[in-house]
């Protein structure tokens, strides 16, 4: 039975760690977000199911009156304990809106964001946290990579459409892990494999240690805008294979097609609903140019996160494969 992580319950206040740790064991393997908002009622989220917690801990997926509000002092000691009471310290965290905690574990912050020019100075009077457990599914990624793998010791350029929370940086994850370390049964050698992770959501780096398995030849870039860091990289890391999460706008792309230029396998992602939803999106439509990714991989969470719905070969114009 999948468990809490320690680290997520030590993180929480008093009162709400006390309801979470006295819930029935199945509920707390399944979830993936504890959402707290001021003078709201404590939400868990778990198989894309919302759950409320009542003042005497029993749990309901209905709202009540004797639902349990978050109160101010919540969302403070929560926030001091993630920031392990030095708030400072974690500053330049706090300004991308988000704080990644031991395990690789991302919090999400909601308040009032002071701006200076069109920077961010920082997120004050916070309001609600958004603790999104990160969950390792190794070999997640086995019924794809027999797609991806083009030799010995090349990866086929690949695209993964998917809409948000359908698993698709736990599958990216995972690709990651199984082409640094290279697959035996495929005869398939282990390449360098550099991830670009603007959000930290693929390493889930604590401290500048990667908190997930990407794998013995992986390098992490950690917190820097994609198009600088494949930049970087191509000068300085010599990497086979460049991933990324999430691309989303043409200083991106065009950082991808330096990339393609300098010989180097590409894997990435974007947010859509499949190939048709791409190719309708003026600055994205350029992902499906067949010079630039050979393979597109569609998923959903139709049968649950992961769900594998359609891959394509854009060179041959033809679907691979239809769930």
């Amino acid at each position: 039975m999948r468990k809490l992580p320690e680290e997520i319950i030590n993180s929480l206040s008093r009162k709400i760690r006390t309801l979470i740790e006295n819930c029935d064991d199945n509920l707390k393997g399944e979830i993936e977000e504890i959402r707290l908002r001021v003078n709201r009622p404590l939400m868990v989220i778990g198989n894309n199911k919302e759950y409320f917690f009542e003042e005497k801990g029993k749990v309901s997926n209905k709202l009540s009156q004797t639902l349990y509000i978050v109160k101010n002092e919540d969302i403070e000691q929560t926030f001091q304990i993630i920031c392990r009471y030095s708030i400072h310290s974690f500053l330049e965290d706090i300004k991308k809106g988000f704080i990644t905690i031991k395990g690789g574990h991302r919090v999400g912050i909601g308040g009032k964001v002071l701006v200076d020019g069109e920077s961010i100075k920082n997120i004050k009077h916070i309001s609600s946290l958004n603790i999104r457990i990160s969950k390792e599914v190794l070999n997640c990624s086995r019924r794809v990579l027999r797609h991806i793998i083009a030799s010995s010791d090349r990866v086929h350029n690949t695209l993964i459409i998917s809409p948000p929370q359908c698993g698709k940086t736990t599958l990216l994850r995972d690709i990651v892990r199984n082409i640094s370390n290279g697959i035996e049964e495929l005869e398939f050698n282990g390449l360098k494999t550099v991830v670009i992770d603007e959000r930290n959501e693929i390493s889930g780096s604590y401290l500048g240690v990667p908190q997930m398995d990407v794998g013995l030849r992986t390098d992490i870039i950690e917190a820097c805008p994609k198009d600088i860091g494949i930049m970087m990289v191509l000068r300085a890391m010599s990497p086979n294979v460049i991933v990324t999460d999430e691309i989303g706008n043409s200083k991106e792309i065009n950082a991808l097609y330096t990339a393609l230029n300098g010989g180097v396998g590409l894997i990435t992602t974007v947010h859509g609903s499949g190939i048709e939803d791409i190719q309708n999106r003026k600055e994205l439509n350029r992902l499906l140019d067949r010079d630039l990714f050979r393979k597109v991989i569609v998923l959903s969470n139709r049968l649950g996160p992961g769900t594998i719905e359609k891959i394509y070969d854009l060179q041959e114009k033809r679907c691979l494969f239809v769930s």
